[in-house]
């Protein structure tokens, strides 16, 4: 599941909506929603992320955390390390062969540790 699909099935479970009727309202399969929710669909248009907001009639802040977890729910990501340092291409390529072994816990933890990491201030 994507961030954008946990959150989207949390405000469906929230509201009392299913799965149908959303897609129904949004007029786009129940499949395609699905496969949305679960990661199995790149992050949804520019479009269609507006009609979602609509729908589920949020405030500002809630929008706008919509939109951001959507930016962090591509499935099937690229990473280039084309140019960067050689460090880069083996953390890539070890995340990418370790990833599907790492729980939960594991994963907030590396995922917090690359943000404080990335927003350190440099000398």
């Amino acid at each position: 599941m994507t961030p954008l699909g946990a959150k989207m099935r949390a405000l469906r479970d929230e509201r009392g909506v299913s799965l149908k009727e959303m897609a129904a309202a949004l007029n786009v399969s129940s499949a395609y929603l699905s496969a949305l929710e679960h990661g199995r669909r790149g992050k949804p248009t520019g479009f269609l992320l507006h009609r979602i907001i609509t729908y589920f009639n949020v405030i500002w802040d809630e929008a706008e955390e919509l939109q951001r977890l959507a930016e962090l729910s591509d499935p099937k990501i690229t990473i280039d390390t084309g140019g960067l340092a050689p460090e880069a291409t083996e953390l890539t390529n070890r995340l990418a062969a370790s990833i599907g072994k790492l729980d939960t816990e594991d994963l907030i933890a590396l995922r917090t540790e690359l943000q404080r990491r990335a927003n350190k201030p440099r000398p």
